[in-house]
Formats: structure tokens, C-alpha cells, sequence
């Protein structure tokens, strides 16, 4: 989730774990360890991008490290805070923001790996989207309210309760949306003769429209499901694989990379350079998925020495095509009505 989100989170958790006996040392130090596993992007400038892509979202999110650092980061608080609670209570608000920051991660398209070194396949649950007001903004409200009365009221621990409850059944109701609409894809693609195994997700900032991948021999059938449309139709476009355009490229290491960090659902294409693109369908793209001439957000270009061989890879996010039509668009295709524009026949 957006760093916000779980500042806000860890903030909400330490207040609810250690606000009475630590006061406002609670959420202020919440707040500090709800964004410390995503401070492993300070490392990205001593990392080529295919490391930066298999060190993000690792080690720093790995249950192994908070197991590690739960007893010292306690122990450390509690010396700086020597009139305050114990280290066990400290350990305990520790353990309760860096797990809580995982979990909330693993909701997400992008995975996590938490089960790291043993294994780096990432948990990806992706029942969110990334930036999520209905989920922010009720655990923001709780939190704000609480913190206007003091540490010993109680009051303030049932109002920031209240924004830990709220929030926490939204993402509840995201997995039984997820659930629902994996179903309604299921059955519009095995009507129309096409694989019925289907990836999908939220769109941005809401949990009602979906989008719906499943993947065929040569290419992915994509489209859009809102929990606001009439009936269960799906118009799906055809999306081809190209993956034959690697070529000699197909056995490259940072091709398996980019490979593993798209979970197979990705496209290929080959600019008037001879340039390779490797396009990852999950994030969706520049126009919303509104027109016919969007641009993948998670865009990766191979790169080659002299010899011709493959050498890494650079990402090039194209810019954002959103304005006031487009979004007014987006939001009526949100609210259930279908657009003609939905089913391009190729992607960019």
C-alpha cells in the first residue's frame, strides 16, 4: 500500500497495542515502523534494476526479519524510554505494525515475499488496489479522533478501535468481492469457449470495477467487471502474448526476472529499433484501459552490449493520458456503464 496508508496503519496499531501505557510515544512510534520495511527503496541506488526488482518487497517484508527484529527494536525502545512500559510490551507493538504492514501488503497486485530467504515467491493476494480511500480514510478518521482525547481516556481507545474496525471489514468485503468477481469471469470466459483460470483485480482507488485476465496459447483475454453493471456479460479483448519476439532473449536471466515478477502475464513487443519490451499486463495502463491506444504502466526494455547479448533491463513508466473526460468516464464505467471502447482490438 501507499507509504500514507501505512503510516496511518501503524500509527492506528501502536496506538491500539501500547497507547495506555506508552502514551503518545505509541502512535508516534507506530507511525515510524509502519513505513520502516518500505525504506528498502533507499537502496535502489546501489542496485540495477533487476536486483532493485527482486529486493523490493523481500527482505524487509520477510516474517523471518521482523522475528529478528521484533526482540531488539523492543529492547532499543525500551531504553530510550527507560520510565515506560517493558520491552515485552514494546516487542509486542513492534511485532504488531511490521506484521500488520506485511499482511496489508500481501493484499495487493504487486506480492510480497514474506516467506523470504526460504523461498522468494511473493504472496499476492491482490484483493486492493494500491491506494484505497475506503480503506485510508476511516482508519485516518478513528486514529485523528482518538488523538484528541488523552492517553487515559477511554474514549480514545474506542474511537481509534472504531477506525481499526471499520477499515479491517472493508478488507474483509474486498476478499468476498474478489471471490465474487473471479466467479462472474469464470463464466462469462467459459461461454465463450476461452480458458476459465482467470487473475484479477481491483482498478484504481475502488474495490467495484475489476479487471478480469486469463491467459490462452498465444495470448491474454482482458476485461472489465464492475459490481455495478446489469448483468454478467464480459466483453474481453484479445491481447497477444508475442513472446516468439525474444527470441534467443527467451533464456536470459533478466527475461526469467521479469518473468517471475509478472507471474507469466506479460506481453512482448519490438520497437522500429529492434528494441525488446517486455509489458506487464497486471498494472494496467496509462488510459484507464478507456481507449485503444494505451500504454502498459509496468513497461521494462531490454538492453543489449555490443555482442547482442541481453545485459538487464530498464523501466520507462510512459506518462500519465488522464484528464477530466477520461476520468469522467472511468468513474461511469465504475458505476456500471459499459464502454464501446473497452474492447480495442490490439495493445500497444
Amino acid at each position: 500500500m501507499d507509504s500514507l496508508t501505512q503510516i496511518t496503519l501503524g500509527a492506528a496499531v501502536g496506538e491500539a497495542v501500547g497507547g495506555r501505557k506508552a502514551g503518545n510515544k505509541a502512535p508516534l512510534w507506530g507511525a515510524a515502523l509502519g513505513t520502516l520495511p518500505d525504506l528498502d527503496v533507499l537502496a535502489n541506488p546501489f542496485l540495477t534494476e533487476a536486483q532493485s526488482l527482486l529486493f523490493h518487497r523481500g527482505p524487509s517484508h520477510s516474517l523471518l526479519l521482523t522475528a529478528l527484529l521484533t526482540p531488539l527494536l523492543g529492547l532499543a525502545l525500551a531504553r530510550l524510554h527507560n520510565d515506560g512500559p517493558s520491552w515485552r510490551h514494546w516487542a509486542a507493538l513492534v511485532a504488531s505494525v511490521l506484521l500488520t504492514h506485511i499482511g496489508l501488503d500481501c493484499l495487493t497486485t504487486y506480492g510480497t515475499q514474506i516467506f523470504w530467504p526460504f523461498t522468494r515467491t511473493p504472496v499476492i493476494i491482490g484483493s486492493v488496489f494500491i491506494i484505497d480511500p475506503l480503506y485510508t480514510v476511516p482508519l485516518a478518521a478513528g486514529l485523528l479522533v482518538a488523538l484528541r482525547w488523552s492517553p487515559s481516556d477511554r474514549a480514545r481507545r474506542l474511537a481509534n478501535y472504531a477506525g481499526l474496525a471499520v477499515s479491517s471489514a472493508y478488507l474483509a468485503l474486498t476478499l468476498v468481492n474478489k471471490a465474487y468477481v473471479e466467479h462472474v469471469f469464470s463464466d462469462a470466459l467459459e461461454q465463450q469457449g476461452h480458458p476459465t483460470e482467470v487473475y484479477t483485480k481491483p482498478t484504481a482507488f475502488n474495490n467495484l470495477l475489476w479487471t478480469g485476465i486469463a491467459e490462452g496459447e498465444d495470448g491474454f483475454y482482458v476485461g472489465y467487471y464492475s459490481l455495478l453493471d446489469d448483468d454478467a456479460a464480459i466483453d474481453f479483448r484479445y491481447v497477444p502474448k508475442k513472446h516468439h519476439l525474444l527470441g534467443d532473449a527467451a533464456d536470459s536471466p533478466f527475461v526469467d526476472r521479469l518473468r517471475w515478477f509478472s507471474r507469466g502475464y506479460f506481453t512482448v513487443r519490438r520497437g522500429p529499433d529492434g528494441t525488446l519490451t517486455v509489458q506487464d499486463l497486471r498494472f494496467g495502463r496509462n488510459d484507464l484501459g478507456l481507449t485503444p491506444s494505451g500504454k502498459y504502466i509496468f513497461t521494462f526494455h531490454l538492453t543489449r552490449n555490443e555482442a547482442g547479448r541481453i545485459t538487464g533491463f530498464t523501466q520507462r513508466r510512459p506518462k500519465m493520458k488522464v484528464d477530466w473526460a477520461l476520468l469522467r468516464r472511468f468513474v461511469a464505467r465504475i458505476g456500471g456503464r459499459p464502454l464501446s471502447s473497452e474492447t480495442p482490438s490490439a495493445s500497444r
